[in-house]
């Protein structure tokens, strides 16, 4: 690797810190991008970007991406293509390497510039304008994409319009977003959140914003308005395909071998054995055309290889839209491996260190920083929120076609033959009640019982109406949360069902199962709530631990044995689980090293046994992903930088944190499907368990949207309005964003209540119109609300008990109101004609019983809908929403939200090693959960390696597992 010595400074202590970083093609050197361009990309430059991400265990992951604009040069695209081979060498040569063309970029790529980029023109060669420097024109954009947006500016002119993309029009008074009548709803939805960016970014947050649906003309309205723009109203013509649209199929993986240059296909079955350290390999899927490349080839061979695969696809006349990636071996990407059959666990990942620690020793030579090359220090088990105890708790064995319930003396038995239905009734804050429901299945129970205890529990599931979270745990999988519900928790040998009984004595096999007069060896390896799981073992002295206690049962007598390595809180959990197994027995302890013949006797004597202490890491590294079934093959694709807003009530989305599996399904999502959660959880259980060693045990759970549980929010920065906002994704977005939206659809309960939404619809309404008669109503909204803001608060709160007692799932929906100035009589005038509206699709239901499938885009709203200038906060709005649609019930929990600022209230800071939870100077008077906050912005850059907004950014998880490395927590 002797080119090393050209590797350019540009790219000193590249990838020191979680993050993006970007370099522009200045005259064919690279030139970091100020953090203040980051995400402006001009159409006449190449760009190279460096996304530093951080793995299981702490590892630092990078992807490179070389960002080519359409009116950049062939040379410069060639620069930018060497530079990131370069910038990989740097960074120990184990970056996925990515090429994106402007207006063809990845899903990942657009990941780190939400919700979107757009292009400017112009570049380093030609000049750059500067947005003063231009008089403002409006622009068309066309919008795609559900989760990732992908903006193109097309011709200011009718004939760009159709029926089936989302339109935004920028002009320098408002912006209009034109829904085609059969575009996508969670497209439309997405556009909202541009139109956001755009008034942000382009018109300092004031301008007005209009929705125009197609098909609908009001020539005094916003959509009279947006047609006059256009030259007046005429019709549109149907979506024309363009060269640039046209998506590349994916097709069966061709290999072929790369050599001098060369491409040669190679026949056979493609199997990672093919796959040589010292060659460079390409991998043709139609869409994307993978390069891989041994950890042992050469810079230059590897530069070579992308030059090549570059040759490959303009060769073939492939769509642009092909995607090249160049991956590294030992760093696989998910996609790739998933055209492998199997991708079989080797003995890659030590020849990997050997190979990072030769490059890096290289480096270290040229003078160039290397950072991650050596091995990773372990993180430690990062213990997610629990459950809130002092809930109700109650536990069936399964036996035969039955579940027996268990006496509230044996909650908390496990029988390592037997399956169990546990249902945990708990109240989440001042939320009404929530249900834990699993089935546990003992690792040596048979099919037929685990098979009843998941069709007892589905049948639980669904008595409950959907709320509960229901998960599928199996031995030696709980999750910290499933323990922490028994104090304690004790895995006995053996099983008391009928089916199991029969199965041993069929086999001829000895009942090894606990009897309380038996000899029983159990271990105490927990040290907390979380982990105080405690295991029956084989009764030989081979299995005692000097790290760990035992308890040993031997007839009427029972021993505590306590290992000299072994916690306070073992101590304490042997003595908690000698009484639960034998209430009031007297204990005889025994210390390593003083035991009597008594002790040794029942285990067949003293033999040597084991001191090291068993470290169950569980590492946990959440991905969030789609799934579909391409002509049969279960198929994922990953959600990147994935957040809440990923989460569109008329999807399943499968979140996979490498510790357990969510199956997270929306409400809007057919009922047929909902059923079918589980088989999904298990369809990617099994896939992921062949290609990325994902345990086929690991612990499954399916979770519906608006009961999710905390250990499962603790992965997302959580915003409580998000989850309790009602309505289709575009229906959500319109009342998050703007306070206001169109009528909410309520496809689950019908009109069930009727008489009392619309008893509490009039008296919001009353309250409205004659504030002082509503006092004793408002009380219960001012306390959830916070503040009383008269009339334009009064006329949100009527606006959301409207919503609520009278959409119907015929569609029809009310005109929103234009503006907060508008005088009494147009309010009255507005509320009469919502009102009238609403009872008009009721009387128009109750003809028609059969509910309206809404599976792709909404119905015609009656009038465009507008959103004024000014309105109501986006709390309030949907906060009283959700108190009139709960109608008097209990309100939901209050999750945390991402704080703007991790400062501390008082302005005051401290060092850091006052504020170390272990300090020998502590700090006083702090908040000890915030410890971090009283750092000065200089020593929390230096301590966390990013500054206190980015921090505040994390998810709470995050956020807690790095200040846990620093002692900090």
């Amino acid at each position: 690797m002797s080119s090393s010595a050209k590797l350019d400074p540009a790219f000193q202590g590249a990838g020191q810190r979680v993050g993006t970083e970007i370099w522009r093609i200045e005259n064919f050197q690279p030139v970091p991008l100020p953090k203040s361009e980051c995400g402006k990309f001009y159409m006449g430059d190449c760009y190279i970007v460096l996304q530093t991400t951080q793995g299981k265990g702490g590892a630092y992951l990078f992807d490179i991406h070389f960002w080519i604009g359409k009116d950049s040069s062939q040379d410069e695209a060639g620069t930018a293509a060497i530079k990131t081979v370069e910038l990989d060498a740097v960074l120990g040569g184990r970056a996925v390497q990515h090429r994106e063309l402007q207006g063809h970029e990845s899903d990942k790529f657009l990941s780190y510039f939400k919700p979107c980029i757009i292009p400017l023109e112009g570049g380093v060669a030609s000049g750059f304008k500067k947005p003063e420097e231009e008089e403002f024109e409006p622009r068309l954009y066309i919008c795609k994409g559900k989760r990732i947006v992908r903006m193109k500016q097309v011709p200011f002119a009718r004939s760009s319009l159709n029926h089936d993309d989302v339109f935004i029009l920028d002009t320098q008074s408002k912006i209009y977003q034109f829904n085609g009548a059969n575009s996508n709803i969670q497209e439309r939805a997405k556009a909202l959140e541009v139109i956001q960016f755009l008034k942000e970014k382009y018109h300092e947050g004031v301008c007005d914003v209009a929705i125009i649906d197609d098909g609908k003309l009001d020539t005094e309205s916003d959509s009279g308005e947006f047609w006059v723009l256009f030259g007046g109203f005429a019709p549109i013509g149907k979506k024309v395909i363009s060269e640039d649209e046209v998506i590349p199929e994916a097709t069966p993986a061709k290999f072929y071998s790369i050599t001098d240059g060369q491409v040669k296909i190679v026949e056979g079955e493609l199997s990672k054995s093919l796959l040589e350290n010292n060659k460079c390999y390409l991998v043709d899927c139609g869409a994307e055309v993978f390069v891989w490349i041994g950890r042992v080839t050469q810079v230059e061979e590897r530069k070579a290889a992308i030059q090549v695969a570059e040759e490959f696809v303009s060769s073939q006349n492939r769509p642009k839209s092909t995607r090249i990636t160049r991956l590294i071996q030992g760093y696989e990407t998910r996609s790739f491996k998933s055209n492998f059959d199997s991708w079989p666990s080797g003995s890659a990942a030590p020849a990997n260190e050997e190979g990072r620690g030769k490059v890096a020793a290289m480096l270290k030579q040229q003078g160039v920083g290397v950072k991650g090359m050596t091995k990773s220090t372990p993180v430690n088990e990062e213990v997610p929120p629990l459950l809130e105890g002092g809930g109700k708790m109650e536990v069936w064995r399964i036996n035969g076609s039955a579940k027996t319930p268990l006496p509230a003396e044996d909650i908390g038995k496990f029988y390592s033959g037997d399956c169990y239905i546990v249902l945990s009734t708990y109240h989440s804050g001042d939320r009404k009640e929530d249900y834990f429901l699993c089935s546990w299945f003992g690792k040596n129970s048979i099919e037929e019982d685990q098979k009843m205890a998941t069709r007892l529990a589905n049948t639980m599931f669904n008595s409950l109406k959907g709320r509960p979270v229901q998960g599928r745990i199996f031995q030696d999988k709980e999750p910290p949360q499933f323990v922490a519900l028994f104090q304690p928790m004790v895995v006995l040998k053996g099983g008391l069902s009928s089916g199991y009984k029969k199965c041993i004595a069929d086999k001829g096999l000895v009942d090894e199962t606990y009897m309380t007069d038996s000899v029983a060896l159990i271990r105490i390896s927990g040290t907390s709530v979380h982990n105080n799981k405690t295991v029956q073992v084989d009764a030989v002295a081979t299995s005692l631990n000097s790290t760990e206690c035992f308890i040993l049962q031997s007839g009427s007598s029972i021993f505590t044995w306590h290992g000299n390595q072994c916690t306070f809180e073992q101590q304490q959990l042997a003595a908690k689980v000698a009484e639960f197994l034998k209430p009031g027995v007297a204990l005889k302890h025994a210390k390593e090293g003083t035991e009597s013949s008594s002790f040794w006797f029942p285990l067949g004597g003293k033999q040597s046994y084991t001191s090291k202490k068993v470290a169950l890491e569980i590492l946990r590294d959440p991905h969030l992903f789609t799934f579909s079934f391409t002509k049969g093959k279960f198929q994922v694709e990953e959600v990147y930088n994935f957040s809440q807003d990923d989460l569109l009530t008329e999807d399943i989305l499968i979140l996979d944190t490498h510790a357990e599996v969510f199956v997270w399904v929306g409400q809007s999502v057919d009922s047929k499907e909902k059923q079918n959660a589980f088989e999904i959880g298990q369809k990617y259980i099994e896939m992921a368990a062949s290609i990325d060693g994902l345990s086929p045990n690991i612990p499954l759970y399916k979770v519906t949207e608006g009961n999710e549980p905390c250990f499962f929010t603790t992965y997302f920065s959580w915003d409580h309005l998000k989850a309790i906002a009602q309505g289709n994704s575009f229906q959500k977005k319109v009342a998050l964003l703007f306070g206001i939206g169109h009528a909410v659809e309520d496809k689950s309960s019908g009109n069930q209540g009727g008489a009392t939404q619309r008893a509490s619809a009039l008296a919001a309404l009353s309250s409205a119109f004659n504030p002082s008669s509503g006092k004793s109503s408002n009380a219960a909204l001012e306390k959830s609300n916070g503040s009383n803001q008269g009339g334009h608060r009064q006329r949100a709160e009527a606006l959301a008990a409207l919503n609520a007692a009278f959409t119907s799932s015929s569609g029809t929906k009310s005109a929103a109101p234009r503006s907060s100035i508008a005088g009494q009589g147009s309010q009255r005038a507005a509320a009469v004609a919502a009102l009238s509206s609403v009872l008009t699709a009721e009387k128009k239901q109750s003809r028609d019983p059969s509910p309206t499938p809404s599976n792709s885009s909404p119905p015609p709203e009656t009038n465009p809908t507008e959103i004024p200038r000014e309105v109501p906060l986006v709390k309030e709005a949907v906060e009283a929403a959700a108190v009139s649609q709960n109608n008097g019930e209990d309100s939901e929990p209050k999750q945390e939200t991402v704080p703007e600022d991790n400062g501390s209230e008082s302005g005051q800071t401290f060092t850091y090693d006052q504020l170390k939870a272990k300090s020998d100077n502590p700090a006083t008077g702090i908040d000890l959960k915030r410890r971090e906050a009283y750092l000065s912005d200089e020593e929390f850059q230096t301590i966390f390696g990013m500054t206190k907004g980015a921090f505040c950014k994390l998810p709470k998880w995050k956020r807690d597992m790095q200040k846990k490395k620093v002692d900090l927590f």
